[in-house]
């Protein structure tokens, strides 16, 4: 009797623990239906992020954008070889974003939106990789009071933005960058993750 009612308990456990972490993350429909901005021009910024960061596959761009969709700031880390999770993909993201601009909390409705690009191998269409990245640039944008904008996956056949249907050839995963033309600013110098390295590594533990 007690070895069975164990052997249920752990049953119901591990099917609890599997749920919660296919929870993390989310389907195309569930995204589009989230109500996230359209970029006005997505090859201009896509452009902007490639020729400052140069991502190669398993890079991630995290960007700030201001209500002109002009940069405010950005990032860049690569992502450690790990199961896709949408709750490290968020921690990684928020503390990028803590690392580079000041967050919007104490504001009613959020002003400056977060749009990722993540580098990849494979095919443009979706998987349940994007789909953490989605959960966890949701949550990131969430607890530091930004606007959830574009998702952004960037592969051998080009760009894409994922739930809207836009994208294009280059730049693409193995390009060259194009000259900068993101905005009339000069542009940031870029940053590379440093804490994220050991983000990453925590969360993994967990």
């Amino acid at each position: 009797m007690t070895f069975g009612f164990a052997s249920s308990s752990a049953a119901s456990l591990s099917t609890s623990a599997s749920a919660a972490s296919a929870s993390r993350l989310l389907e195309p429909a569930e995204w589009a239906a989230a109500g996230i901005p359209l970029l006005r021009n997505p090859r201009e910024i896509v452009s902007g992020l490639h020729a400052r960061h140069r991502p190669r596959p398993s890079m991630a761009v995290v960007a700030v954008l201001d209500p002109e969709e002009r940069l405010c700031a950005s990032a860049s880390f690569i992502r450690r070889p790990a199961p896709a999770d949408g709750w490290m993909f968020r921690n990684a993201l928020l503390a990028q974003l803590r690392r580079i601009i000041p967050h919007d909390l104490r504001r009613r409705t959020p002003v400056r939106t977060a749009v990722l690009l993540y580098c990849r191998e494979g095919e443009a269409r979706w998987t349940e990789e994007d789909g953490a990245w989605m959960w966890g640039l949701r949550d990131a944008c969430t607890l530091h009071g930004l606007r959830c904008g574009a998702y952004i996956t960037l592969t051998g056949d080009g760009w894409q933005v994922l739930g809207e249907g836009r994208g294009g050839r280059h730049p693409n995963a193995h390009s060259e960058p194009e000259s900068f033309a993101m905005s009339q600013v000069p542009p940031l110098p870029p940053r590379t993750g440093g804490p994220v390295s050991e983000v990453l590594r925590r969360a993994a533990a967990r």
